[in-house]
């Protein structure tokens, strides 16, 4: 009796855990990023901090030396470097120049239900329908915080850029779980940082000159981005994966906007309005009803 109660618990830990290492990580890397971007351009500062990013999945690959990734899913990695690493980071830092940190994880929210779409087409993982009235429900609440917001509602140049970072990820999640039934998670995600680290290598000379000149605030902020939510986070977020499933798993992303607010509010000083706090409740409950009911 007692092995039989004790497993489960050790099973569900380690999931839990990178549950919150995801979303505390990724949550205060839209403060970071926005005192990051007050001194330096979008894609040389996403470029340099995955150059840094990149030294640890390196020296990870090289202690681990994982078994050598197949061609097809070589193939497979480099189009997860360039939509999970690349084309998100790209367009999250290019919207986020004219967008405030609290706004942007709102928007960039509306992951989730790109990554139910696609899970559910694609790789044919069942919702029911509590899940889908959860998802629903922490949808609203994220309409509800991005209301309370400068302009929050208003999709201009900068909210599209932020909506197509969000479609980005969303496929980039959805594409590399297969990856995760052959390989080890962390490897996995070493080998997608590295691509695209490449694919922003034409920007490093700038980001490097951009960061030499820049204040140790910002200097902090980049390191901070590419250990934590870079490096730390996704690796949290591929053993998420591995473990709920892309659709289950993205519902817990409804967690990112209520904790960047709070980041938002203690490192740039952005006061968050009760509609924040109201929809955040609505978000909180939508995962709550996801990863309970839903999974009846």
């Amino acid at each position: 009796m007692t092995s039989t109660k004790t497993l489960p618990a050790k099973t569900n830990f380690l999931p839990a855990l990178a549950v919150a290492g995801t979303v505390i990580s990724w949550a205060a890397s839209f403060a970071a990023i926005g005192l990051a971007l007050r001194e330096m351009h979008p894609l040389p500062m996403a470029s340099v901090r995955f150059a840094v990013a990149s030294l640890l999945a390196i020296a990870w690959l090289l202690w681990r030396r994982p078994p050598r990734f197949s061609l097809r899913d070589l193939a497979v990695i480099l189009i997860c470097g360039m939509l999970g690493i690349a084309s998100y980071n790209v367009l999250l830092n290019s919207g986020q120049a004219t967008v405030s940190a609290g706004a942007a994880s709102f928007i960039v929210n509306t992951q989730p239900l790109f990554m139910v779409g696609l899970a559910v087409v694609f790789l044919k993982e069942r919702f029911s329908l509590w899940a889908w009235g959860g998802a629903l429900l922490a949808l609203g609440g994220v309409a509800v915080i991005a209301s309370g917001q400068p302009d929050g509602m208003t999709f201009g140049a900068g909210a599209m850029l932020i909506v197509g970072a969000a479609a980005s990820a969303a496929s980039y999640s959805v594409l590399q779980r297969p990856l995760l039934a052959r390989y080890d998670s962390i490897s996995v995600t070493a080998a997608v940082i590295l691509a695209g680290t490449i694919a922003l290598l034409p920007w490093l000379p700038a980001g490097i000159g951009q960061l030499s000149a820049a204040s140790q605030p910002t200097v902090g902020a980049v390191l901070f981005l590419a250990i934590a939510p870079a490096a730390i986070g996704q690796t949290c977020w591929t053993f998420a994966l591995k473990s709920f499933g892309a659709a289950r798993a993205g519902q817990f992303l409804y967690l990112i906007p209520p904790c960047a607010v709070f980041f938002a509010w203690a490192g740039l000083g952005e006061v968050p309005a009760i509609a924040t706090l109201v929809g955040g409740a609505f978000a909180l409950g939508g995962v709550i009803t996801v990863n309970t009911l839903g999974r009846r």
